[in-house]
């Protein structure tokens, strides 16, 4: 998909490639620069792709800030191999793999991952399962805790697999996780916990919504940093 074609603007966007282009009931239009360097759009309905040009002519400087930051992300970082020695993240800290023939559960942990030779073959899913047992409890345990530091009252918590979007609140008052987080610092999950909870009662990222977050959490900008920096890593 291309949209710049028919503009006049494409000779000075020709060379940032849109990914997609995503529809929604939602008011604003946002600009997300995915893993691979290409850009997501996020728009209401009705809003035109001339509109959507002069929004990233607008912010064309900081796209292509964001892009240059992806193309000099270490190159040697691969998808994990489910073998001996192989390291794993968990809370900020990287775990090694030992394979054993004999333990009660598929996947333990014990300052180190233990999997089960038998499970190999579905070594992926396994880890993923355990991550999100983890994931809810932890994140669970940092709502909790910053609900109740200012009130704030939500409906339930979800674990999913977002591989784009490290949280989410709906206008029921669910909030959505993904599962990825849990190998992030916990400072860096606590963000996470913290921004989502904020938007239970500022629905955008105005600069009351920035200040509701700081009050909760006053050196956040180091973590939402850090995500930005790294988040890349927090994947299997």
């Amino acid at each position: 998909m291309n949209l710049l074609t028919t503009f006049t603007g494409k000779q000075i966007m020709e060379d940032i490639r849109i990914e997609k282009i995503i529809r929604s009931k939602r008011k604003t239009i946002a600009l997300q620069v995915t893993d691979n360097a290409t850009l997501i759009i996020r728009a209401p309905y009705d809003i035109d792709e001339e509109t959507l040009l002069k929004v990233m002519l607008k912010h064309e400087k900081w796209i292509r800030k964001k892009i240059e930051e992806i193309k000099s992300r270490d190159p040697k970082v691969r998808k994990k191999e489910f073998v001996n020695g192989e390291g794993f993240l968990y809370l900020g800290k990287s775990y090694k793999l030992k394979i054993v023939d004999e333990q009660d559960v598929p996947l333990r942990f014990d300052n180190g991952f233990y999997l089960l030779r038998e499970y190999l073959p579905v070594a992926r899913n396994i880890f993923i399962n355990w991550y999100k047992e983890r994931a809810y409890e932890k994140i669970k345990e940092r709502v909790e805790f910053y609900a109740q530091k200012r009130g704030l009252k939500y409906n339930c918590i979800n674990i999913t697999n977002a591989e784009k979007r490290w949280g989410s609140c709906s206008d029921k008052g669910n909030l959505n996780f993904s599962w990825r987080l849990i190998m992030a610092p916990l400072p860096v999950i606590d963000y996470v916990v913290v921004h989502e909870l904020v938007h239970l009662v500022e629905k955008n990222h105005s600069k009351e919504f920035w200040n509701k977050v700081k009050l909760l959490m006053p050196d956040y900008e180091k973590y939402k940093n850090w995500l930005k920096k790294y988040g890349y890593l927090l994947t299997l």
